[in-house]
This record gives structure tokens, C-alpha cells and sequence, in this order.
């Protein structure tokens, strides 16, 4: 775990948005959407705040600064402000955005001096109502959150409750936590960097998808990573959600201290168990909420209702599945009619960015897969398809794409690379497809569009030469955006644009 300093009596008392945080001395560490988010919800309840930030963000965090610093924040900003502990500040409590490794100067110092460390996912937790709070439906794993998280909030919409997915997956989790019109429930995606600093939160269900190696760079080791992603099940009160096929979620769940009367419910694309949700045929089945569970099982709805979540294929890939059942297991912990689980199936459409067809023409197809931002999520798109161009490279974070490139060598017809890790993937390349022709378009400045446009234009023209009828174009990166994109979803747009360029359709939906 993370070496939590002990708490004073006045921070354990401080577990609802009514206790007393007035003069509260907090520093915010970062002034991204989370730290912003924090800082604001404490100026709010009368805390004297800190903000320290590098100050790279752009005009965006110079205006939240100018808000923050208007609200009567101290905000700091400036690579002198991050380098270690600020001069002469005196503190109770650190709030640490999700991008601050825990080894960061001025994380590091603050723990050796005693002073604890949150996540803005545990102020949220402390900052919701002391009566009548939202239940959490709490999502971590290394792939397949997000999915997940919204087929959560689907259902429970089309139940008729207000919920939201927030989080790691775009509304902040105090925007909503402290929403003046308050949800019924919140689905929250988690991400490990969220869950490291988080130590109080009590979730109705939780569940950890799966678990592969990824953010090694940030954690250390994948034990560490692993461990972070273990703490979703603390204190959960109804069901901790695992993978059947992935033993490592069992065992987290096995390890738990969970509050009396939780239970375990697996997950699984196979027929089945005691307290399993899982697949008969086509039929997605419930054998864990149901009192008959011993000789019978609920229907919760068949692949075909994920046909419209899968682009129209009639066959929905098993991610997509996986994270529905994984869904249905958590509302299902609510109370959730099966028949209405049937309908959020239905109802639900997919992110963008994740397998999505953005053209057919000359033969080719031309997919949009770049929410693959690690390995593991890359295996998914990389198995759908029999013939491929695959744009791959970003940042790979510490994680092995060795295996990856191995399982799936004779899929290739030839590979793109861009970005500061390629040079990684070429050498597993060599090693495993040394007969498939690679080429390298390079990598340009981190947020200059107009440079990443013609960088785009390059991969595109580079992956059309390199296909033939039949192909799968695939931008599938294994690696994250950051190393030059604002988000996987601008690298994804960035994608598309170039596509519709070399295809003559530029300006189409």
C-alpha cells in the first residue's frame, strides 16, 4: 500500500461536506481537471488552499488559475513551484492529482513528514452529504473501464434513476458528488493513479475487469500496480465484481476486507457458476442475484441487443460482452430488473475511438482504434481482423509489447510507427516479424496540431501503400497519446482527419 501518514482527529472527522474543513490548510498538487476540481470544492468549504503547478497547460489553466486565485486560493505555478516542498508552507493535508507519481519531491516529502495524501476521488468521498449520498458503482482494471462505466450508466438510466459516470471518464467525481441537483447513483471509473491515494471509500459494488501490465513507470513494479488496483474492493458493501477468466481479480477479492454480507460475483464469457453472471448460447444469464440460482438462471438479454453497441456487427466482440456482464453484475447488486438490463443493452452505443470503421474505400477499411493505449487493449482489435496495416507507437509507459507483436506476427501486411517508444515495437518487429515491411514516420511536437496533421497525412499515406484490397488499416496504438497529443481522442481525430484527406472526403461526418 502507500505509506498513508496517520490521520489527525480533525481529518478522521471529516467524512461528510458538513463537518468542519473551515481554514482547513490543503495543498493542491497539479491544476489539471482534477486539481481544479479540488481546489475549487475546498475554497467552497472555507479551506485555506495551495496550489503548486508546473504551469504547462495553456490558457485553459491560466484562466482556472485566474479563478482560483479570485476564489482567494495561493496558487503557484511554475517548474520552480513543483521541484520540491514549497518554502515555508505549512499544511494538514495534500491533494494529489492522478498524474503525480507517488515518488514525486513533493509527494515524497510530504509523507516522510507525516502529513496524509489524497486523492480527489477520497475528498469526494468526504465530500458527499452526510445523509441520503448517491451509492457508488465503483470500475477499475487495466482495459475496458470506460466501456463499462457507461454501459453502468446506461442501465441505470434506462431503470429510471438519475446516474452518471464520472470519474476517470470525463465529470469530474466532486463535480459530481456535489451537483445541486443530486444523482440517485454514480457509476465511477478508477483509475490506479486515482485509487493509490484513496483509503476510506465504501462502494455498494466494485469490480476489477482484469489485469495486465501497464503504468509500470508510474507504480514501479506490477505488483504495486496491481495492489492499487486491489483497493476498489475495500469495505465494498454488496458484491466485489471479478473476471473468471482472470485469476488475479479472484484473488484480490479472496484478500479484500469487505463489510459483512458482501459477496463475490464472477464474471465470465463462458456457461456460468454459482453466483456468475455469463453466457448460455447467445444468451447473456444471471446465476448470482436470482434466489432459484442452484437449478436456474435470468435471462438478462442476448447478443443481438449489443448489436447496435458494436456498429451493427451481428457478432459483438468478447471485450464488448465482457464489459456488458461486468455491468450487469454491478447494477444487478442495485436491485436492476433483468429486463431492464435488457434494455440498457439496447439503448448503449459505444465511445468513439474504439474500433470504429471511419471509412471503406478502394478495398480497405480504415479503423479508429486509438483508445488501445497499452498493449493489452491492442490485443482486442489486433485479434478482430485477418489481414492488417497496423498503426501502432506512443508511449508505452514501462509496459512489453513483445507478446503482442508474437501472438499476432502473421496477422501483419506491414506496420506504422510513430512516436518516442517506437523504436520498442520495431525491435519486437524484428524479432518476430522480421519478413513485414515497417515504416517509421517519426514524431513531432507534443500539442502542435499543424505538425501532427502532416505527421497524420504521413502515417495515412504510408499505411495506404503499404495495404492491399481486403486490408484492415488499423490504428491501434499499444501506447499512450500523451508523448504528443492532448488525448487518445485527439490522436483518434487526428487519425480520421487524415483519412478523409487521402480519400478526398475531408469535411464529412
Amino acid at each position: 500500500m502507500s505509506g498513508q501518514p496517520e490521520e489527525s482527529d480533525r481529518l478522521a472527522g471529516l467524512t461528510h461536506r458538513d463537518a468542519d474543513w473551515a481554514g482547513l490548510r490543503v495543498l493542491v498538487t497539479g491544476l489539471g481537471i482534477s486539481g481544479f476540481a479540488a481546489a475549487d470544492a475546498l475554497l467552497q468549504h472555507g479551506a485555506a488552499v495551495t496550489v503548486v503547478d508546473a504551469g504547462r497547460g495553456g490558457e485553459r489553466q491560466e484562466q482556472q488559475a485566474g479563478i482560483l486565485g479570485i476564489l482567494g486560493a495561493d496558487v503557484r505555478r511554475g517548474e520552480d513551484h513543483v521541484a520540491s516542498w514549497p518554502d515555508q508552507l505549512e499544511v494538514d493535508l495534500v491533494v494529489a492529482s492522478p498524474g503525480w507519481r507517488p515518488d514525486h519531491p513533493v509527494l515524497a516529502e510530504a509523507v516522510s513528514n507525516g502529513i496524509p495524501v489524497w486523492s480527489e476521488v477520497e475528498l469526494a468521498w468526504r465530500l458527499r452529504p452526510n445523509i441520503g449520498a448517491a451509492p457508488w458503482l465503483a470500475v477499475t482494471g487495466t482495459n475496458g473501464k470506460t466501456t463499462t462505466v457507461q454501459l453502468v450508466e446506461t442501465m441505470l438510466r434506462t431503470a429510471g434513476l438519475r446516474a452518471i459516470a464520472a470519474g476517470n471518464v470525463g465529470t469530474p467525481i466532486l463535480d459530481a458528488v456535489q451537483h445541486p441537483e443530486p444523482y440517485d447513483v454514480i457509476a465511477v471509473e478508477l483509475s490506479s493513479f486515482q485509487l493509490h491515494f484513496t483509503h476510506s471509500i465504501e462502494p455498494l459494488a466494485s469490480a476489477v475487469l482484469n489485469l495486465a501490465p501497464d503504468h509500470l513507470d508510474w507504480h514501479g513494479s506490477l505488483e504495486a500496480y496491481a495492489s492499487d488496483k486491489a483497493r476498489i474492493y475495500e469495505r465494498t458493501h454488496v458484491a466485489c465484481v471479478y473476471n473468471v477468466q482472470d485469476k488475479a481479480t479472484e484473488r484480490m477479492v479472496e484478500e479484500a476486507e469487505v463489510q459483512e454480507g458482501c459477496r463475490a460475483i464472477g464474471f465470465t464469457l463462458g456457461t456460468p457458476g454459482l453466483s456468475m453472471l455469463g453466457l448460455v448460447d447467445d444468451v447473456l444469464v444471471d446465476r448470482a442475484y436470482i434466489e432459484e440460482r442452484a437449478t436456474s438462471a435470468a435471462e438478462l438479454g442476448t447478443l443481438a441487443d449489443l448489436e447496435l453497441a458494436s456498429g451493427g456487427e451481428a457478432t459483438p466482440p468478447p471485450h464488448l460482452v465482457a464489459n456488458a456482464l461486468a455491468a450487469a453484475a454491478l447494477v444487478r447488486a442495485l436491485g436492476v430488473p433483468a429486463e431492464l438490463v435488457r434494455d440498457g443493452l439496447r439503448a448503449f452505443r459505444t465511445d468513439a475511438h474504439r474500433t470504429a470503421i471511419v471509412a471503406q474505400s478502394d478495398g480497405l477499411t480504415w479503423v479508429d482504434d486509438s483508445k488501445a493505449t497499452n498493449p493489452h487493449a491492442a490485443e482486442a482489435a489486433l485479434a478482430a481482423y485477418p489481414d492488417i496495416v497496423w498503426v501502432a507507437g506512443g508511449q508505452l509507459k514501462g509496459a512489453d509489447v513483445d507478446p503482442l507483436v508474437a501472438r499476432h506476427a502473421d496477422r501483419l501486411r506491414g506496420v506504422v510507427l510513430l512516436g518516442v517508444d517506437r523504436e520498442q515495437i520495431a525491435a519486437s518487429l524484428a524479432r518476430h516479424a522480421p519478413d513485414v515491411p515497417v515504416r517509421d514516420v517519426g514524431v513531432a511536437d507534443h500539442g502542435d496540431m499543424d505538425a501532427l496533421g502532416v505527421l497524420m497525412d504521413d502515417v495515412v499515406s504510408s499505411a495506404a501503400d503499404l495495404a492491399r484490397p481486403g486490408d484492415v488499416v488499423l490504428l491501434s496504438p499499444a501506447a499512450a497519446s500523451l508523448d504528443m497529443f492532448p488525448s487518445y481522442g485527439s490522436r483518434g481525430d487526428a487519425f480520421a482527419d487524415a483519412v478523409r484527406r487521402h480519400l478526398g472526403i475531408a469535411g464529412e461526418a
